[in-house]
């Protein structure tokens, strides 16, 4: 069987960002401010149409009508990141968590560096909402797309969380927005 990687680019309020698929799920979102966006290579194949439902939900997301997505994923990384990526699925919208806050519900409460180091892999941002892991005492920390879009992702979904039929709980972003400090992970 061939595989062809196939991607279009999706316009948003904040910028473009990559959709990249293995042609049966999504396997890469990534914003243009992106540190590990991939280079789109001859070899890939632009298909519009294909990424139609994706596209959709996303509109939905940043016009603050959609809490969950529903798209099918394949990301690609270790059995530990991939652990990890489905955990960061878990958090809700309007909400965040720690690193050592995610690696304790993963049963590993010693591995928050490695739990951090797993995040900044995430091949579909957003989707995968590795933006919603924060540091310690709610400091805004490394995000592969910076730190300005991180920060606008979650004063959208705080304010999609309070308008949300449900009742999440928005975060506290007086806590986090002036004391915004990038750090790396090791």
């Amino acid at each position: 069987m061939s595989f062809v990687t196939s991607y279009t680019r999706y316009r948003s309020p904040i910028g473009t960002w990559l959709l990249v698929s293995d042609g049966e799920a999504l396997t890469g979102a990534f914003p243009e401010s992106h540190r590990a966006v991939p280079d789109v290579t001859d070899s890939w194949r632009r298909d519009d149409a294909f990424f139609a439902g994706v596209r959709d939900q996303l509109s939905a997301y940043f016009a603050g009508r959609l809490v969950d997505f529903t798209v099918k994923l394949a990301p690609k990384g270790t059995p530990f990141q991939k652990r990890v990526w489905e955990a960061l699925r878990e958090i809700r919208l309007g909400t965040t968590t720690s690193y050592s806050g995610l690696a304790t519900h993963l049963g590993s409460p010693s591995s928050s560096r490695a739990v951090g180091a797993a995040n900044g892999k995430n091949p579909i941002s957003l989707i995968v909402p590795c933006h919603r892991v924060i540091g310690a005492g709610g400091l805004l920390t490394g995000y592969a797309g910076g730190l300005e879009l991180k920060q606008w992702l979650l004063e959208h979904e705080a304010t999609t969380a309070r308008r949300s039929v449900g009742g999440v709980t928005p975060i506290a972003l007086a806590a986090v927005s002036p004391r915004a400090r990038q750090v790396t992970l090791a």
